[in-house]
């Protein structure tokens, strides 16, 4: 009688740590996970992992030093940051549906796991990347994403390894189109000029980019958008890469009154650090109406449009001399 009562103890636990199992591949991850996090869902094989550091060893361009190549987290294949930009000319631009299908089926990638960014982790500026990535993700249809907040550097500062071997993803046959739910094209930031309903045109970019003290290589001239006002991204982070939590992402957000507007279009050169702002507002703190504007300030620029805080010529070039 005491062993059949034991077997059926044994039995219940059995399926109830069954079912926590089931339960727990089911949730989502959220916006971000930790090392440890990211540990336990790499273990039990729910997890598809993505690398959008350059492939090479080198460092080269701005490319982190520690590159794919040279070690990576277990499982992860290679998208390079670059495949989800658009050209030298135009970087912000978003690459076509049809491009963006190529890319996820040689990745192996499908909408049916959750997806896993992660990248160095050296800094702010870093991140935007990944939530560039993030964004493109969410925008073409997946729902379970998540960046491993403090990138690489988190992974292997808590003590995980990482290996050098290239995983071969069985390719898929993902097919999506772009969504612009969280998108704002040039109409969009025109209309917003135009209203006067009080939308919200956040620059990301540091003040100096805002005041028109500075540009983008790749931009007409400097300069911001009309009615605009700024919170640079690197805002968002208190402890060296990791950004902030939900929490603290919310109340920065009512600090510095970012909140209440009926839409939020961000900005910034290229729409790099602008997907961090939008990342922090949307992902984080929760916010329903913010839009990225990908091409920002250089696709704005260059189509000859109005713009703010232009510098005459001479105080221009006095600034690119002096730093002013």
């Amino acid at each position: 009688m005491q062993r059949t009562a034991a077997f059926a103890f044994a039995a219940t636990a059995a399926l109830g740590l069954t079912a926590s199992l089931a339960l727990a591949q089911d949730t989502p991850l959220g916006p971000l996970v930790s090392p440890a996090q990211l540990k336990s869902a790499l273990e039990a094989g729910t997890v598809q992992v993505i690398d959008i550091r350059a492939p090479g060893l080198p460092e080269k361009d701005g490319e982190a030093p520690a590159a794919y190549a040279a070690g990576h987290l277990p499982g992860a294949v290679n998208a390079p940051y670059g495949k989800f930009r658009g050209p030298k000319d135009n970087p912000g631009q978003v690459p076509d549906a049809a491009s963006l299908t190529q890319l996820y089926r040689g990745l192996g990638l499908t909408q049916d796991a959750p997806v896993v960014i992660t990248y160095a982790g050296k800094d702010a500026t870093d991140f935007g990347a990944a939530a560039r990535v993030y964004w493109t993700l969410k925008s073409t249809g997946f729902q379970d994403i998540s960046i491993l907040n403090g990138g690489v550097a988190a992974w292997t500062k808590a003590g995980e390894p990482l290996v050098t071997d290239t995983p071969a993803p069985q390719p898929s046959t993902i097919e999506v189109s772009f969504s612009d739910q969280w998108m704002a094209t040039a109409e969009d930031v025109q209309a917003a000029i135009d209203s006067d309903a009080d939308e919200l045109l956040l620059d990301a970019r540091p003040e100096s980019f805002w005041k028109g003290n500075k540009a983008h290589d790749a931009a007409a001239r400097p300069g911001t958008l009309p009615q605009s006002r700024y919170f640079e991204h690197a805002g968002w982070f208190s402890d060296g890469p990791a950004i902030v939590d939900a929490a603290a992402a919310r109340r920065l957000a009512q600090e510095n009154g970012l909140t209440g507007a009926p839409e939020l279009i961000s900005f910034c050169n290229t729409g790099h650090w602008a997907a961090t702002n939008w990342f922090a507002l949307s992902e984080l703190a929760g916010l329903e109406n913010v839009k990225l504007y990908p091409e920002s300030m250089v696709g704005w620029s260059n189509a000859g449009r109005e713009m703010a805080n232009v510098p005459g010529p001479i105080r221009y070039l006095w600034n690119q001399i002096f730093g002013g």
